[in-house]
């Protein structure tokens, strides 16, 4: 539904940090399923941990927090070039259930909450396989980028 060139023109991150490859659902003022592959080759796991590779529990909030932004700018209809951004604001009742390793491939769902003029309350939730790995609620808000 979205590929990665398209989610550039939703999302200012670029690699290492954009930790969204594909888009397969989109319900615009409703909800985003989207996929995060997670491969070696990434530079966190150099560090964390080089023996036994997991990936952080805080890059799985960021990339729900990555779908959120690009269903609140489909749900505004707006991309960057509009000269808005949203920032993760909070999170709240984030839970882990069980460890990211390489090769695993999470998928992504995001929920709208409330959706209001300049910011959005989010229900994540990250799978591998159908296995919960990380569900958080998430605050974001949009910013006027001068």
């Amino acid at each position: 539904m979205m590929d990665v060139m398209e989610i550039w023109k939703l999302l200012p991150h670029r690699y290492p940090f954009l930790l969204i490859d594909r888009v397969i659902e989109l319900e615009v003022e409703k909800r985003i399923v989207a996929i995060k592959n997670i491969t070696i080759n990434e530079p966190q796991f150099t560090g964390h941990f080089p023996a036994t590779p997991v990936f952080p529990g805080v890059m799985i909030v960021e990339a729900m927090a990555q779908a959120s932004g690009i269903l609140a700018f489909k749900s505004r209809n707006r991309t960057l070039d509009d000269g808005y951004i949203y920032y993760l604001a909070g999170t709240d009742k984030t839970k882990f259930k069980r460890s990211v390793v390489p090769g695993d491939q999470l998928r992504l769902e995001v929920e709208i909450v409330n959706l209001r003029n300049h910011w959005m309350k989010a229900s994540g939730k990250a799978y591998v396989d159908d296995q919960l790995v990380c569900s958080s609620l998430l605050t974001c808000a949009e910013q006027k980028v001068e």
